[in-house]
């Protein structure tokens, strides 16, 4: 990964930092998926500069940095074209070399919690044919009233006790669905460099990018 181009957002009084991440990151997501080959990877890598972790969550800052080994995958990727709804709110570079002095690499991948109640209700609309809203909040029954009363006869997925998930994320909507969705985003530092492709998230589980 030689070049990269860098995204800030710019503080704005009429959208929050957390919406302003949804209504980019939907837009990189769209750009992405354009440069998908048949395997649905692409040569486009994304790192997050300001990313932070604690005891209890995680933030990713306010910046990100789109990574590729030739400048003229950048060019294609044509980000002008995908934010120019966002000119007010994302300020965008040029295409820049990578500095020869770095801080080290790291991995940036997709978390998925598998207790996460929206995605175990976004499972449950599919399987029955409903929407994610509706899922969400419906009744869901257990078991007959004459079986083990030690048990409830009934749930709602609203109602469960969201799991303690330290990472930071980005709200999207799905392309295919059109539900919302949660986008878990870890990091992993990284010793050394490692080659590879990334997903339509510019995320990878395997694949580095370079930090600085």
């Amino acid at each position: 990964m030689k070049h990269y181009i860098e995204l800030t957002l710019i503080a704005n009084i009429d959208i929050n930092a957390f919406s302003l991440w949804s209504k980019l990151y939907q837009q990189l997501h769209l750009a992405l998926v354009e440069m998908q080959d048949q395997h649905q990877r692409v040569p486009i890598g994304l790192s997050f500069p300001e990313y932070r972790m604690n005891e209890k969550y995680g933030v990713l800052g306010g910046k990100c940095r789109l990574f590729a080994a030739e400048p003229t995958t950048l060019e294609h990727l044509n980000l002008a074209k995908w934010l120019a709804g966002l000119s007010d709110y994302v300020h965008c570079t040029g295409i820049r070399p990578v500095p020869d002095k770095l801080l080290g690499y790291a991995v940036y991948r997709r978390v998925q919690p598998k207790t996460n109640p929206e995605r175990l209700a976004r499972r449950y609309a599919k399987r029955h044919g409903v929407d994610l809203a509706t899922a969400l909040n419906m009744t869901v029954e257990l078991r007959a009233a004459s079986e083990n009363p030690a048990y409830p006869l009934s749930f709602r997925y609203c109602d469960m006790l969201k799991p303690s998930v330290p990472w930071p994320f980005i709200r999207l909507q799905s392309l295919s669905g059109g539900q919302t969705f949660c986008l878990w985003i870890a990091k992993t530092a990284a010793a050394a460099p490692v080659a590879g492709s990334f997903s339509a998230y510019g995320l990878s589980s395997v694949a580095t990018v370079p930090e600085f």
